[in-house]
């Protein structure tokens, strides 16, 4: 049966299984663990929640990924034929697909937490406040959306330092974080940031995954944008 180009291109970066399948989940772990450690060996206190970090890891891994998926993977998969085109909507279906997946172990997670109390020690490793905190389904969707917004996020990164080399992922990453401090001077000078401590809290987690959905479109666009004039 002939594949469409799409599915050629999952097909050959599943080939690393490892990565895309294993790896987040790995570091997941170490981080469950972890917690459950240091939980054990500090006190209680009396809250009924004891929030913990360590599924970030996940996050921040997926993160690393998406800039493999290019920075590894792409040079040989243009050597084959597959168009910059066919390979940048495939790396973005991989991602989607991942994405529902991880999202979904995210929400399971969340329910097992809430049945056992938190795993026997009121641990939230799968909730996090303000963003994984509501009904199982609202916690799919959003983790499903900030898993899709890291990995492409992440292959942004790497398509620019594919183009660019290190000095223009360097101007790169420092235009990002000029945007934010100009940003933030803005705020300070026009004295908002109680307007947006106030919209942070009152925010819903439905607004967050809009938020969270509009970034992905962006970084989409600026993905395909800089593959579009890439060089190899």
């Amino acid at each position: 049966m002939r594949h469409t180009p799409i599915v050629t291109v999952v097909r050959y970066l599943l080939l690393d299984r490892v990565t895309y399948l294993v790896l987040p989940w790995v570091w997941a772990a170490f981080g469950f663990i972890l917690d459950v450690v240091i939980l054990r060996l500090t006190p209680a206190g009396h809250t009924d929640h004891r929030w913990v970090g360590g599924l970030a890891a996940a996050f921040l891994v997926v993160l690393i990924v998406g800039a493999q998926s290019v920075a590894r993977a792409l040079p040989f998969a243009l050597t084959l034929g597959v168009s910059r085109r066919a390979y940048f909507l495939g790396v973005t279906a991989l991602a989607l697909a991942l994405a529902v997946c991880f999202g979904l172990v995210v929400a399971v997670g969340q329910i097992l937490e809430r049945a056992t109390g938190g795993w026997g020690l009121h641990m939230a490793y799968f909730r996090v406040p303000y963003l994984l905190d509501g009904p199982w389904y609202l916690s799919w969707l959003t983790a499903t959306t900030t898993f899709v917004l890291l990995f492409v996020y992440g292959m942004w990164y790497g398509l620019v330092h594919r183009r660019a080399g290190l000095p223009g992922t360097m101007i790169f990453g420092a235009t990002q974080l000029g945007v934010l401090a100009l940003a933030a001077i803005i705020a300070t000078w026009a004295h908002g940031w109680a307007d947006i401590g106030r919209f942070l809290t009152t925010i819903t987690a439905t607004g967050v995954t809009g938020v969270l959905a509009a970034a992905v479109a962006v970084m989409l666009a600026g993905g395909f944008a800089t593959i579009r004039r890439l060089t190899i």
